[in-house]
């Protein structure tokens, strides 16, 4: 057994170069590994584990870098139900270390009895969080023999420094808070200081003085017509209500085959009064974008090309940046947001005919239907139904499996029995309006890096 007392540990945090011999990496993280233990390298994640001759044994994982918010003690809250609880049963609350903060990075430490299979130990989370990212390492311990293996261990590790967030620029952005919402995460903060929060009405997404709004879809902004009608009517619909004094409006279009929609003009917002410079942008299955910054040189700073002077003729390779935007609606995973049934269907029909005679050769179907039923304590069903064939000779499949599901960190899930074994997936919410959607990719074969979507029946 080994007492809380004696697994309390301070976290050192350093920068530079370490001193110590054998240092690793692992993404931005180097390190000094515990001499003589056995390690496993995972994508996600590189563990060391080592077993003494009493038969006690203690498991060290660091996992990937993931992007964190801006409250240290919050990113600690959240992976200890996301890592923590998922990994082992722990008798109440953590108990939590004084924080170790250097360089910009914040170290929070908390340490709790665990029981596996009617034996119990020590789990300590050591949550780093710095620069809008956030590092976990997790040890599981029941022998007080690898403490000073596992101080050495924490000891050791050296983070870049990162700068302290820009509260002046923060204050500046008018950034609105998060909508409420029943899943665990409605903020995303991303390496290239741009952060996502969901609104009632659309995604927003600030970095310094500039605004995105990734509008969710809405009626009349969508139908068949040239481009300057449709974009009047998707301006006036999602743009114009929260503006007055517009000048200089005017709407654009590349001609190209994924044709890109642009509208813009100057305005004074109704909420501060203050002049801005609006874009309004669709381009495929973008949905409507809209950008908003003080001028148009803050505009034309960011991405790289003045609106005002695109013409029929221009590259669409300049509607890439705008295009971007639109997968900043993204948002972390928690076990706690899986419940109910979650589908994915898909339908492809295709008219053949002879290439020679022209006559009509009959229709193949191809359709599937993929099912997530999550229940209690971590448990779920999963099917899938495939047609596909030649009408009159169509081919049926279906597969089904059930286990329990464990969400690794904030962006992976991993299922213990998909078809004939386990699966990891990628995973991250999506939000439309007053509903999400979940992204699935699998972590193995990622093939063209397309996630599949599932909404909630």
């Amino acid at each position: 057994m080994v007492r809380l007392s004696c697994v309390c540990l301070c976290v050192l945090l350093s920068v530079g170069i370490l001193v110590a011999q054998n240092t690793e990496k692992f993404d931005i993280v180097s390190y000094k590994p515990p001499s003589g233990w056995q390690k496993e390298v995972q994508t996600h994640a590189v563990q060391y584990g080592a077993e003494n001759s009493d038969g006690g044994i203690c498991i060290i994982t660091m996992f990937k870098p993931v992007p964190g918010g801006d409250n240290p003690r919050e990113n600690f809250n959240a992976s200890w139900e996301a890592i923590v609880k998922e990994a082992v049963t722990v008798e109440g609350a953590p108990q939590m270390e004084p924080a170790t903060i250097k360089n910009g990075w914040t170290a929070e430490t908390g340490i709790a009895i665990y029981e596996n299979d009617g034996k119990k130990g020590a789990v300590m989370l050591v949550s780093i969080s710095g620069g809008g990212k956030l590092v976990n390492i997790l040890v599981l311990m029941n022998s007080e023999s690898f403490q000073q293996s596992v101080a050495e261990f924490l000891g050791s590790i050296d983070l870049p420094a990162v700068k302290a967030p820009d509260r002046t620029t923060a204050q500046n952005t008018s950034k609105q808070p998060p909508r409420k919402s029943s899943f665990k995460f409605n903020e995303s903060n991303f390496d290239d200081g741009w952060t996502s929060t969901e609104q009632e009405d659309w995604v927003e997404v600030v970095k310094g003085d500039l605004k995105v709004l990734l509008h969710y879809p809405k009626e009349g902004t969508i139908f068949p017509a040239d481009p300057e009608p449709l974009t009047n009517a998707a301006w006036n619909i999602l743009v114009a209500p929260r503006y007055s004094k517009l000048k200089d409006y005017r709407t654009a279009y590349i001609t190209s085959y994924d044709r890109p929609y642009l509208g813009m003009g100057y305005a004074t917002d109704n909420a501060s009064g203050d002049s801005k410079f609006v874009v309004l942008f669709r381009q495929g299955d973008s949905g409507w974008i809209e950008f908003i910054a003080p001028d148009k040189s803050g505009f034309v700073k960011q991405f790289g090309f003045d609106p005002e002077a695109i013409r029929w003729d221009s590259s669409s390779d300049l509607m890439v940046p705008l295009r971007k935007m639109a997968t900043y609606n993204r948002f972390a995973i928690a076990a706690s947001d899986f419940s109910g049934t979650w589908t994915s269907d898909f339908t492809g029909v295709q008219q053949l005919y002879h290439v020679y005679t022209g006559n009509y050769a009959g229709m193949n179907i191809n359709q599937s239907k993929e099912e997530f039923v999550f229940g209690a304590g971590n448990s779920y069903s999963w099917k899938l139904l495939v047609v596909n064939g030649m009408v009159g000779n169509m081919k049926y499949a279906n597969v089904s499996s059930a286990g329990k599901f464990t969400v690794l960190n904030n962006w992976q899930i991993r299922f213990s029995k998909i078809e004939s074994g386990a699966k990891t997936y990628h995973a991250f919410w999506s939000c439309i309006k007053g509903a999400r959607l979940l992204h699935l990719l699998n972590a193995n074969s990622p093939g063209s890096g397309i996630y599949s979507v599932y909404g909630k029946k």
